[in-house]
């Protein structure tokens, strides 16, 4: 079967489900990891007969994107922020607004690292400048995305990654190998853990945020098959997390010290107020490409 006409019996079995440009991704997407061939070469070549274990492949792929499994599962990995990762369906598959929360504390961090330059102190009657690690920690860390993605972007800095899914960690793990950066991996259940025993500088979480009530807001092939321990919380606490590491922060963050949250895009103002009762200040709540209320940072101030 040629390439071309087995494109067309794609669209055709998925049209009832997805939108075609996206069917048309799925197909180039596929057509990549099985064939290592992108979009201009099936241009060049539309009648490239398919030869038969490849179209087994696209057999399966097609027979589980029927389902709505997604995409990112079906192919095992996903790209992040410029980087590889592996996915299952221990872990959530990261987001774009994730992405611009690791944006926003790289940010932040290479401001910080300018103001610490200009900083100069007097040593043996000679100027030199001042230079600090960072220690950072990832809470909810999942795939190990925000972690690793801040650990190659973020030079002097050890970073530590917490999970309450000991298979979550596995694939984190796994993910750290194949990006080839160094993180300190806990397994926790945040909401039962007192204290750290190191102080950081910087804490961010992208935790369960989900209202049980929003789930008909939520697309099948991540209801049916993402976890839903890393997405819903009860309606009637739908801070927990928040309020939880909050809590944590004010015990183990260093002096001026960032706090960074991805939040519900229903609860901004909710959340601010909950940082400000708590003492934090410097509060910003930021938008996400989507004009929706995305993520929040703030500083504990001792």
């Amino acid at each position: 079967m040629t390439i071309k006409k087995f494109k067309n019996i794609f669209k055709k079995e998925l049209l009832n489900l997805y939108p075609k440009q996206e069917i048309d991704n799925f197909f180039y997407l596929l057509t990549y990891s099985f064939l290592n061939l992108n979009r201009i070469d099936l241009a060049l070549d539309p009648n490239l007969e398919i030869v038969f274990e490849a179209e087994q492949k696209y057999h399966s792929a097609l027979a589980k994107l029927k389902k709505e499994i997604p995409i990112q599962y079906i192919l095992g990995a996903t790209e992040f922020y410029g980087l590889n990762f592996k996915v299952d369906a221990n872990v959530l598959i990261p987001r774009p607004e994730t992405e611009e929360l690791v944006k926003w504390v790289i940010e932040g961090v290479e401001s910080r690292k300018l103001k610490v330059k200009s900083e100069k102190l007097i040593t043996n009657n000679k100027f030199r400048t001042q230079t600090t690690n960072l220690n950072i920690i990832d809470i909810g860390t999942g795939s190990g995305c925000i972690a690793i993605a801040l650990a190659k972007n973020i030079s002097n800095a050890t970073i530590w990654a917490l999970d309450i899914s000991d298979k979550a960690l596995e694939v984190a793990k796994y993910n750290a190998k194949l990006n080839g950066v160094d993180i300190q991996f806990l397994h926790k259940d945040i909401l039962n853990t007192k204290k750290f025993s190191v102080k950081f500088d910087l804490i961010i979480s992208n935790p369960p945020y989900v209202r049980e009530l929003e789930k008909h807001e939520i697309n099948n092939n991540v209801l049916q098959y993402e976890p839903h321990l890393a997405l819903f919380v009860k309606n009637e606490n739908a801070l927990i997390f928040y309020d939880k590491i909050a809590d944590l922060a004010k015990k183990n963050l260093n002096k001026n010290g960032q706090l960074y949250f991805e939040i519900n895009q229903y609860f901004g103002n909710e959340t601010k107020a909950l940082l400000l009762k708590k003492g934090f200040r410097n509060i910003a709540l930021k938008k996400d490409i989507f004009k929706n209320d995305r993520m929040i940072k703030a500083a504990y101030l001792l």
